[in-house]
């Protein structure tokens, strides 16, 4: 549970390592470090759950190609977004 007093200096420094820790890609202290902040903090543990199933679904999608039509409008909907060279 998070405190009154949290430090979330320290939330947003765990934060940027959880695809790290997911990936079981963390030296033995970090990981240490980030579960301990786990068990305190519930709003990482939050963030850190949704990451995990997000990671989750991404894994089951089939990789396809993307239609033709869809990948026509996408270039032209990024080419229109860019600034016009004058």
């Amino acid at each position: 549970m998070t405190s009154h007093y949290h430090n979330h200096q320290e939330c947003i420094a765990f934060f940027e390592r959880l695809s790290e820790y997911i990936d079981e890609e963390t030296d033995e202290i970090t990981c240490e470090a980030i579960s301990a902040h786990m068990a305190e903090c519930s709003c990482c543990t939050a963030c850190l759950e949704t990451l995990k199933r997000t990671v989750g679904l991404c894994e089951k999608v089939k990789e396809e190609p993307v239609p033709q039509k869809f990948s026509s409008k996408l270039r032209q909907a990024l080419k229109d977004l860019l600034p016009h060279p004058h």
